[in-house]
């Protein structure tokens, strides 16, 4: 048996006792008058009285109208005010945005943009968690994750915010100790500061010329911490393998040094990923742009 919803014909029913015209209200309402007419008809079989006289000059109110009339009169500006605040969200950037990010990115990039972008958009407020979990998006309730490329689920969309090279390098001071290898096979007499999350394992690829070399290195320091490895590398610990938006600035600044420049190793896609819907929120559509124009500042 079908659940009868309890505001089937009330706007209906509320905008005709306005009019106390069928034709005035289905304009208003943006329906046909028959459909207005067929509304009032069910909602007064549900209730079982009647609630408009009608002749063939006018209608009015019956008692039992009058009195449903002054019950409801609040609820019709109720329900707009809801729908106002509802479609808002589509409208301009409003609410709550939850995004996840790896740490490193979250760090460098997101964490200074935030600042930025909550200014633009003052009706906006931002919770940041920054972990490399893999978030499910609609049960962990997150508006949208960043993230390297990755195999989606197809209920998922991606939009592509950036490329970073991952490079090679090391300080000044342990190159001066220890010198630089001239090919990749080299890593094996050097010390090796090892992403542990890496998703080769400890395999570091390298190519050139169409050639391409899988190297095994055995770990001197190994972190699931990306910005703990630059630390170290920095204090001349060792060798490391890292996105170029995490050393760039220090090999722009001369305090780390690209190694095997002649070599290739791999790109890194930065993503924003969210549920695949129709009605993506302004906030979200807005922060995404945002975000990539940071980074591919």
């Amino acid at each position: 048996m079908k659940t009868l919803d309890p505001l089937d014909g009330i706007a209906a029913f509320l905008t005709v006792s306005t009019h106390l015209s069928f034709t005035k209200a289905a304009d208003e309402l943006g329906m046909s008058r028959a459909t207005v007419g067929a509304q009032v008809r069910q909602l007064e079989d549900r209730l079982g009285i009647r609630l408009f006289q009608r002749s063939t000059r006018k209608i009015a109110l019956t008692e039992a109208g009058a009195a449903y009339r002054e019950a409801l009169s609040g609820i019709l500006p109720q329900i707009r005010e809801a729908e106002r605040a509802a479609t808002s969200f589509q409208k301009e950037a409003v609410g709550r945005l939850r995004v996840s990010a790896p740490p490193d990115l979250g760090h460098l990039v997101i964490v200074p943009a935030v600042s930025e972008f909550l200014k633009l958009n003052p009706a906006v407020s931002l919770e940041l968690d920054l972990s490399h979990r893999a978030v499910n998006l609609v049960e962990d309730g997150f508006d949208l994750a960043i993230r390297g490329r990755l195999e989606v689920d197809i209920n998922l969309i991606t939009r592509q915010l950036a490329t970073s090279s991952i490079v090679i390098c090391a300080s000044p001071a342990y190159i001066a100790e220890h010198g630089a290898p001239e090919t990749p096979h080299d890593l094996a007499h050097h010390s090796c500061l090892h992403f542990a999350e890496l998703r080769w394992g400890r395999i570091w690829p390298f190519s050139r010329n169409g050639e391409e070399f899988r190297i095994p290195i055995v770990p001197r320091l190994e972190l699931n911490h990306s910005l703990g490895l630059r630390d170290a590398a920095l204090l001349g610990v060792g060798i490391v393998l890292l996105p170029d938006f995490i050393v760039g600035e220090d090999l722009r600044q001369g305090r780390l040094i690209r190694l095997l420049p002649d070599w290739h190793i791999s790109t890194i896609q930065l993503q924003a990923v969210y549920p695949a819907n129709r009605h993506i929120a302004v906030k979200v559509r807005r922060f995404v742009s945002f975000l990539a124009g940071k980074l591919r500042s």
